[in-house]
């Protein structure tokens, strides 16, 4: 019998932070979805749209869930130990096996921008991948109309290793991203030195 992602690639066990915790995404996630996604700014720089309902946050709750079952590259939601509520993502976004190469994302709600919240987690979440995955390079990119999400990054190892001129389609335009990455090697090195 098929154990849903029990011991899987992308089995998304529960991470902690100081203020957060990492779990997978359930149904009863929606609302809080809802509440930061169908921000337009929240929406701007990533592939996703601000949603118009809660129902576009229960798609994406099942969608997430399906890919849990099927042990694919997936999302945590962000939970605010102060509060409980569900308040952003992170996860993968891709995997080439090959290479052993994964891509993160993350989005998370505009009301904790710039409070070190996305650090926290995608910090958590490299560290993480290394120590349990057999991954060499972890990739993220951002457009570089947000540079902030770039000084995410660079806070948690990575380094940039360039602009890839007009590499994605998002909402209507030809955008250039900056891409970052941290390999395994970095994480070694940075962590003898901490």
């Amino acid at each position: 019998m098929f154990t849903p992602n029990a011991y899987g690639m992308f089995s998304m066990p529960t991470l902690e932070t100081k203020r957060l915790i990492l779990r997978r995404i359930a149904m009863s996630d929606a609302k809080d979805i809802f509440a930061y996604s169908k921000d337009a700014e929240v929406a701007r720089h990533v592939l996703w749209s601000a949603q118009k309902d809660v129902c576009e946050a229960k798609d994406y709750c099942r969608f997430m869930m399906k890919r849990y079952r099927c042990d694919q590259p997936s999302s945590w939601g962000i939970i605010e130990k102060a509060t409980g509520r569900l308040v952003g993502t992170i996860g993968y976004m891709d995997h080439n096996e090959d290479n052993a190469t994964v891509e993160v994302g993350y989005s998370l709600a505009r009301w904790l921008w710039n409070g070190g919240y996305m650090t926290e987690a995608l910090s958590r979440v490299i560290e993480y991948t290394f120590e349990n995955m057999d991954v060499n390079r972890i990739e993220a990119q951002h457009e570089l109309e947000n540079p902030s999400s770039g000084r995410v990054m660079e806070k948690c190892g990575m380094q940039k290793e360039g602009v890839l001129r007009q590499r994605l389609y998002n909402k209507g335009r030809y955008v250039d991203v900056a891409l970052y990455a941290i390999l395994k090697e970095d994480y070694e090195k940075r962590n003898k030195h901490d």
